[in-house]
């Protein structure tokens, strides 16, 4: 197709797409109204809450409530349009929508603070409930409790929320709000130090946070919003990107200059830096300590390519499952990008087509709302599933009836050979691979520098990576047979180093056939999405699943251990859940390397506080790995 062609129809798509939006929200305006409302809580404190009401009311209809520090805009009359895809499933079957400003954000009273722990108990002593002994529980159990009865409803509330708003989602389930039926924590924010948006077993993410943390300090405010503070009023971090992520922020150098950059304002960022290492700070947040005897319903979604909280979907599930049996509790995980199930999921993600059942409306009207209905309104089955996983190889979805991971795995350990091969037999320990990693030239983390870090590095073809030196790349011949990989990855790698520190990337990527190619069809529009460049499939090197250990926390995430030099030692580490089927005719790779720039900081590779560190402490570091370092998967046994 032409670019002509293109053009074209992408423009008659935006045309369709905002006719369709405005049709939508004539009807919304019709058949709803809206109100807005301060809701008391327990301590006097009030929230910012907007509630689309029907106006039909021969019949009690069910709560859907979001509870979100981004905002509810728009304030005022004026309604929200229906850009959020996963909404309209609710709208046509008249539930009540009710969005909040959680307590300190936007239009709510009160302080704000960053994944408020949960507190378990929150009585006087006596047996009677402090109101000042607040969390985002309780402030979720009086919305429910002022919703009840101020509302046409049928009694039964469902709350749902993404990422942050996911944190919410999990701490209403534990709120114990009777009318609190069914909850969806949809990528939820859980652990921040051992993964999650700000660190992934101790290495910080740097490109996400330095952005995040000042457009959610500052801009996302009401006084920038109403124009009663000028952006250029305040320290704007993003002024230092002048060409890309990556050339901008190795000329800014240290976490500590990004630090002077980002002002003294910025609470989250300051409290990151404080906390280096794995602490109470950081344990009163997790959230997976407090997941136990939960009643409503729950269904946790999340994107096997979610680059902000992938770690979190899988951990909440997981825990629920482990620390509260009799919760009934479902995991629905996709080949998603962060919170693409709910707005903008298309049969292609990246450079991968994963087919029409991936994309939003078939989450929203197979998956999402069939399990609110079936709890909130009676209506249709419980959920026929325990998991319903995607096979980002096979590209099918599969269902689970009793657990994921699944049972039937075997945990196979892939050597790491000399020769650059894969082998499932054990090594003798000889070296297998020898790199230097040079802070000053780090790996970057995507093939084309860009100004942003975009979602599909989850999955981008990793060539540009397998070519550098200081990348050690070992793959299986092709395949004879499929290898099918479902459950959490545990890397054990044999190493030694010249320095005190290191950091350890470990990649595991399914190689595609020489003769691959996607049939010319699947790009057509009349196939639902409009066409772009095809790119090169042959040889195409699909990352499946990438992860970073910050070397001195292999022992103890608490206290940090430096390295030995040249001393043979074992890093180990796991990685969140993956479930691909290598195909016949592809091939298995593991890449290592010690630098994903800008998505990680960097290491200065000297054991130290690497926040409070200077320029001057960088230094290169040579790389030994060992023939019996291993990545293990959990093979499927094909009996």
């Amino acid at each position: 197709m032409k670019k002509l062609t293109l053009v074209i129809i992408a423009t008659i798509t935006i045309l369709t797409s905002c006719k369709k939006a405005t049709t939508d929200n004539d009807w919304l305006i019709k058949n709803y109204t809206k109100r807005e409302v301060q809701i008391p809580m327990r301590d006097g404190v009030k929230l910012f809450t907007a509630i689309y009401e029907p106006k039909d009311n021969s019949t009690k209809h069910p709560i859907l409530l979001n509870r979100t520090c981004y905002s509810i805009a728009p304030y005022g009359p004026d309604f929200a349009p229906l850009m959020y895809e996963g909404d309209k499933e609710y709208i046509k079957n008249k539930y009540i929508i009710v969005y909040q400003d959680v307590r300190g954000k936007n239009h709510s009273e009160g302080i704000f603070a960053d994944i408020r722990p949960f507190i378990s108990d929150k009585t006087d002593g006596n047996g009677n409930i402090d109101p000042s002994k607040t969390d985002e529980a309780s402030d979720a159990y009086d919305t429910a409790e002022w919703l009840i009865n101020n509302t046409n409803n049928n009694g039964n509330i469902g709350v749902h929320g993404i990422s942050y708003p996911g944190f919410y989602s999990t701490m209403a389930a534990l709120s114990g709000h009777p009318a609190i039926k069914a909850v969806s924590p949809q990528a939820p924010v859980t652990d921040w130090f051992r993964g999650d948006d700000v660190h992934h077993n101790g290495a910080l993410f740097l490109a996400d946070m330095f952005g995040f943390d000042f457009w959610f300090q500052y801009l996302q405010t009401d006084d920038i919003r109403n124009g009663e503070v000028s952006s250029s009023d305040i320290p704007n971090p993003s002024s230092v990107l002048h060409t890309d992520q990556y050339s901008d922020f190795l000329r800014i150098g240290c976490v500590k200059n990004f630090t002077e950059l980002m002002g003294d304002s910025v609470t989250m960022w300051n409290n990151v830096i404080e906390h280096p290492d794995l602490d109470d700070w950081w344990e009163e947040r997790n959230v997976a300590y407090h997941l136990k005897d939960i009643k409503p319903a729950i269904l946790v979604v999340g994107g096997l390519f979610d680059a902000e909280d992938c770690y979190g979907t899988f951990e909440t599930y997981k825990t629920i499952r482990r620390d509260s049996p009799s919760t009934e509790a479902y995991l629905v995980e996709g080949p998603w990008a962060h919170g693409a199930w709910r707005a903008g999921q298309t049969p292609f993600f990246g450079d991968i087509y994963f087919g029409n059942e991936i994309v939003t409306e078939y989450y929203s009207k197979n998956i999402e709302y069939p399990f609110f209905a079936y709890y909130l309104e009676g209506k249709g089955e419980k959920p026929s599933y325990r998991a319903k996983v995607f096979d980002t190889g096979s590209c099918q979805w599969e269902t689970y009836d009793n657990e994921w991971p699944m049972e039937a795995t075997t945990p196979v350990p892939f050597y790491l050979s000399s020769n650059g091969s894969i082998t499932t037999e054990n090594n003798d320990a000889v070296v297998s691979a020898k790199y230097t990693s040079d802070p000053s030239h780090p790996v970057p983390y995507q093939m084309v520098p860009r100004a942003s870090r975009e979602t599909q590095y989850m999955l981008e073809d990793q060539r540009f990576a397998s070519q550098r030196p200081d990348v050690a790349t070992f793959q299986t011949e092709a395949l004879e047979d499929m290898l099918k990989v479902s459950g959490e990855i545990v890397v054990n790698l044999n190493t030694s180093i010249s320095t005190t520190d290191a950091d350890f990337i470990v990649k595991i990527i399914d190689v595609f056939p020489d003769d691959f190619e996607y049939p010319d069809s699947l790009y057509t529009y009349d196939n639902g999405f409009y066409e772009y460049t095809i790119p090169p499939m042959a040889g195409y090197q699909m990352l499946v699943r990438g992860d970073v250990i910050r070397g001195k926390y292999r022992d103890d995430l608490r206290t940090p251990k430096p390295f030995t030099p040249n001393q043979k030692t074992t890093v180990s580490f796991k990685m969140p859940d993956i479930n691909h089927t290598f195909l016949p005719g592809h091939k298995l790779m593991i890449q290592v390397q010690s630098t994903w720039f800008p998505l990680v900081d960097r290491n200065p590779q000297k054991f130290c506080n690497i926040y409070k560190c200077s320029d001057d402490d960088f230094q290169k570091a040579d790389i030994t790995i060992y023939s019996t370092s291993n990545v293990v998967l959990p093979v499927v046994n094909n009996n």
